[in-house]
């Protein structure tokens, strides 16, 4: 197909007026469709129900210790609890603490205690005027506000097909003055890329030039494949082991997206020392967390197995949503020349890359037809894409058929912005 950027003037003006006509026809529909964030469709939480249905006679209120789960104790969550999302990250149970609820309000926990008091024996971050972080562009724009919350300067990095561009990031990190960076390494946000093994080797192998670098390890999806032919992880804390770095890591994972969105049960996993410190903190903090949803969860998944089968059922809600924003995207983009995008393989995202200038337009023009989407620049730092040119899609919620709708109208829009700079060029 020829690219549009090789048409002629006569020849664009003629593109252009069919792409308009596909964006009117939406807009006299009077469309309303929401694919601003990741949310599951109601079909995957019904998937956990049966947490809700369970019965004192079924699970009881004792956990395979003993422990009566009604009272106060046991601050690192319950061993059968921590043994599974041991298994599940790779690491052993005494390094697994399991917490509340969400996975986000633990990392900013953590954060808050490396500001506030610092790690390692190190002066708190706070007292640090020029402290700085890494982001990786495109990433989570949650991320990104924890950082400019707690004032740390933001350094983007771009990401890669195999991960981070580790050039950009081995050179940052002999400043003193950078204390760590976000990482989700398997199907990120938005990319859906999973960080390479030599990636994952050289991440381990960093020696930073601050004592106190952190590494905030958001294994969101570790679980969240979408096809049978899924990708692979190699373990983090294993492999800083062998460097010595292990306490320049702390991992993060939650069922959020297993069972219940924002109602599951969260974990920290990290090397003995960096366990130690946290549960100086959590002691002060918290006497115990909710038992009784672990307790929940431990019955309803006894081994990983039971947790990698009801992910293959997410899977199966998930599939066919990712697959009807790829096909439209494929037919009605594909050989212009005028949008880029990832095909993950898990996750819950898909990446899509426009003209360089228009981003901004596009989620105007899908706005003003109906379509909700990510807020444009949420993808990097500071809420601002210095490209204009990155657009998350989040296909979970919508129905297929939605999001078939949905995705015409973006292509439409991507069009129309993609003439607009093209025209004010010629």
């Amino acid at each position: 197909m020829k690219k549009l950027a090789d048409y002629s003037l006569d020849e664009l003006r003629l593109f252009e007026e069919q792409a308009k006509k596909e964006y009117n026809e939406y807009l006299e529909k009077g469309v309303s469709i929401n694919m601003a964030r990741g949310k599951p469709a109601a079909e995957q939480l019904d998937l956990s129900d049966d947490l809700m249905s369970l019965t004192k006679e079924q699970v009881g209120f004792t956990s395979e210790d003993g422990t009566d789960c009604r009272n106060y104790g046991v601050l690192f969550g319950l061993n059968e609890t921590r043994k599974l999302f041991g298994e599940m990250l790779g690491v052993d149970a005494s390094k697994v603490i399991a917490c509340g609820n969400s996975s986000l309000n633990l990392m900013y926990d953590y954060l808050s205690q490396c500001c506030s008091h610092g790690v390692a024996g190190n002066e708190p971050w706070l007292f640090n005027k020029n402290r700085k972080f890494i982001a990786l562009v495109p990433g989570y724009d949650r991320h990104f506000a924890i950082a400019e919350h707690f004032g740390l300067q933001m350094i983007s990095v771009p990401m890669t097909s195999t991960g981070p561009d580790m050039d950009k990031v081995e050179e940052i990190i002999k400043d003193p003055d950078v204390k760590g960076m976000f990482c989700v390494p398997k199907y990120s946000n938005p990319d859906g890329i999973t960080y390479s093994d030599e990636t994952v080797e050289r991440l381990a192998a960093m020696k930073p030039a601050a004592k106190d670098f952190r590494v905030i390890w958001d294994a969101a999806y570790i679980i969240h494949d979408l096809y049978e032919e899924h990708d692979e992880l190699k373990n983090i804390l294993d492999t800083a082991e062998k460097y010595g770095n292990e306490d320049n890591f702390v991992m993060f994972a939650s069922t959020s997206k297993i069972t219940y969105a924002g109602a599951g049960v969260a974990v920290m996993a990290a090397s003995d020392r960096n366990i130690k410190e946290i549960a100086s903190r959590l002691t002060l903090q918290i006497i115990s967390y909710d038992k009784i949803n672990q307790l929940k969860h431990a019955y309803i998944f006894r081994t990983l197995d039971d947790v990698r089968e009801k992910m293959k059922q997410h899977a199966e809600i998930l599939r066919p949503k990712f697959d009807a924003v790829l096909q439209v995207l494929d037919e009605k983009l594909s050989g212009l020349g005028i949008a880029k995008w990832n095909s993950p393989r898990g996750g819950y995202f898909i990446s899509l890359d426009c003209v360089t200038g228009s981003a901004k337009y596009v989620g105007q023009l899908c706005k003003e037809c109906g379509l909700t989407l990510t807020s444009v620049g949420a993808t990097h730092p500071y809420g601002i894409d210095p490209d204009d040119q990155n657009i998350r899609i989040a296909p979970s919620c919508p129905t297929a058929d939605e999001l078939k709708v949905a995705t015409n109208i973006l292509c439409a829009a991507v069009k129309l912005a993609a003439c607009k700079e093209l025209l004010s060029g010629k």
